[in-house]
């Protein structure tokens, strides 16, 4: 329940807290007063979206700040979703400041509008005059059978299950569109991968390659220079080692004159050997190269094809065509497993929709039963708020297609007259029968669900006398089952309040301003005296607003 609502800068509004009672509170005051105020800013702290415009002062931000009372832990896991410390009595604050930025918290936790909506609409359902057009939604009129259904925690579970399925066919269709797509490529990928896999590339070969081509395509010339290299080393008359050899003679004569000769000398003998190894290897190396046209013919060929691929591909290396190889392999892997996981997924949700049609198939069931007993309860209160020959008839039409509530088409036809065809209640229902009806419906509701609070704002409208004593019984009853708050006119209604707080205008400053106060019961008598006959009501007035109080 909501135990203290505190509200600063926010319209006629300069600071009001207000403290509620447990059952039913009564709000009245004169036409104009900011009643529908103390609504606007209480929306604020279930989510609604904010306006600076309605500031009382454009100098300081408005802040809300709602008491509540959770008699029960069924709020705590969505608190525990979101972060928040849960306690039995939280607290829900929404500040705007000047420049339009909102903030929202609860139990001090900042919050985003969307989690304190959440929260808002597990503790607070508001019913204004202007709500009475909800009964015409399809969703609100399956709402209602489902709540008399009492089958929350299966459509629950229906609902999750739906969103999983949904979300399972959206990867399915995203996996297929993408498996289109590699189809539509998949024989030329195959062919350049099966192209790249024949040419069995192999990492350094074109290096190699084109190497020995060098050596093959100038054999001639090499041969040739290391033949004249080995003559002028060791064959012709002036070669390099006789030379040499003849030197280290000389040298070797001298030795014994000075050390320093028989080093000279040493370094002579050790440039013979290197330079005798030198000219021996000229000969392998001249003697290992042989013209071979048909080798020099297999290399081009060789080298063709790896030119020829990397043209293709557009790179210059072996190692750049084998990483596009082994990602044209794996692309055709994952089209392979692409195609598996289609089929798991298939049959996956082939499993989820037989389960859903099943969980679907029970949820009708459920509501063609409480069918009627929904419309024989409206009627009921219907013929307690003075439409004794109203009745509603609700028609079930199951669907060919699953969604987010199972499989029903649930349509509300109503009828405020003997005779009169039920229709659908837009159609043929007055502003006044509209307010009973849905007076009526959440009444009905309200014992079937564990909303700790419920506001009415002007639902009389269009009612007066007996109807509206009526009327009053009705949502003085609806207290047993949860704290009811309502706006009204009447004083049928207001006279039965548990508690009863009077909106004024303060004109005294130089700003009008609006104030709220819980009156006493002496005051009340006056309050509801005032609502029967105006200003400086007569004792007669007073007399009445004391009978319908109860007081001798």
């Amino acid at each position: 329940m909501l135990q203290k609502l505190s509200i600063r800068n926010y319209a006629l509004i300069d600071s009001v807290d207000l403290e509620l009672n447990k059952g039913l509170n009564i709000i009245t005051g004169e036409t104009g007063a900011g009643k529908s105020i103390m609504l606007g800013a209480l929306s604020l702290i279930l989510g609604q979206r904010a306006e600076t415009k309605y500031f009382f002062n454009q100098d300081k931000k408005c802040i809300i700040e709602g008491q509540f009372l959770l008699s029960d832990t069924t709020l705590q896991s969505l608190f525990e979703e979101n972060d928040i410390d849960f306690y039995n009595e939280s607290i829900l604050r929404r500040e705007i400041s000047t420049d339009g930025k909102s903030r929202a918290f609860i139990n001090d936790t900042p919050v985003t509008l969307t989690v304190m909506k959440q929260v808002g609409e597990k503790l607070i359902d508001i019913h204004s005059q202007h709500a009475t057009l909800e009964v015409n939604d399809p969703g609100f009129q399956l709402l209602v059978v489902d709540t008399l259904a009492n089958h929350q925690s299966l459509l629950a579970q229906y609902r999750e299950q739906y969103k999983v399925y949904k979300k399972t066919q959206q990867q399915l269709s995203i996996l297929q569109e993408a498996a289109a797509e590699a189809r539509s490529r998949q024989d030329y990928e195959q062919f350049l991968f099966n192209e790249l896999e024949t040419a069995a590339l192999k990492s350094g070969e074109q290096e190699q390659l084109e190497t020995e081509l060098q050596m093959l395509s100038n054999a001639e010339s090499i041969k040739r220079s290391l033949l004249n290299s080995q003559n002028i080393l060791s064959e012709q008359e002036t070669a390099v080692l006789p030379l040499l050899k003849e030197v280290i003679n000389q040298l070797q004569s001298i030795e014994k004159f000075n050390p320093d000769y028989a080093t000279l000398n040493e370094r002579l003998r050790s440039s013979l050997i290197e330079i005798k190894d030198i000219a021996q290897e000229t000969v392998a190396f001249e003697e290992g190269i042989i013209f071979n046209p048909s080798r020099i013919e297999e290399i081009n060929a060789r080298l063709d094809i790896i030119y020829n691929l990397q043209q293709k591909h557009r790179v210059n290396t072996i190692e750049e065509l084998q990483a596009i190889e082994a990602q044209l392999s794996q692309n055709l892997s994952e089209l392979l497993s692409g195609d598996e996981e289609i089929e798991r997924l298939t049959k996956e949700i082939a499993l989820m929709k037989e389960d859903l049609e099943r969980k679907a198939t029970e949820l009708s069931a459920n509501r063609s039963k409480s069918i009627t007993n929904t419309e024989d309860q409206v009627a009921k209160v219907l013929s307690q708020v003075g439409m004794p020959n109203a009745k509603i008839k609700i028609e079930q039409n199951v669907l060919p297609e699953l969604n987010k509530d199972g499989k029903d088409n649930i349509t509300l036809l109503f009828s405020a007259n003997s005779g009169q065809a039920p229709a659908p209640v837009g159609k043929v229902a007055s502003g006044g029968e509209l307010s009973r009806l849905m007076l009526a419906i959440k009444s009905i509701m309200a014992k079937h669900t564990s909303l700790p609070t419920l506001i009415f704002d002007e639902i009389d409208t269009g009612i007066s006398g007996e109807t509206a004593v009526r009327v009053g019984n009705v949502i003085g009853d609806l207290e047993q089952n949860m704290q009811v708050i309502c706006i009204t006119h009447l004083p049928q209604i207001a006279a039965k309040g548990d508690a009863h707080y009077f909106v004024y205008k303060n004109e005294e400053t130089e700003r009008t301003t609006t104030g709220i106060r819980k009156l006493k019961p002496e005051d009340r008598i006056r309050a509801i005296a005032e609502m029967l006959s105006g200003k400086d009501p007569g004792a007669s007035a007073l007399k009445n607003a004391q009978e319908l109080l109860g007081f001798n």
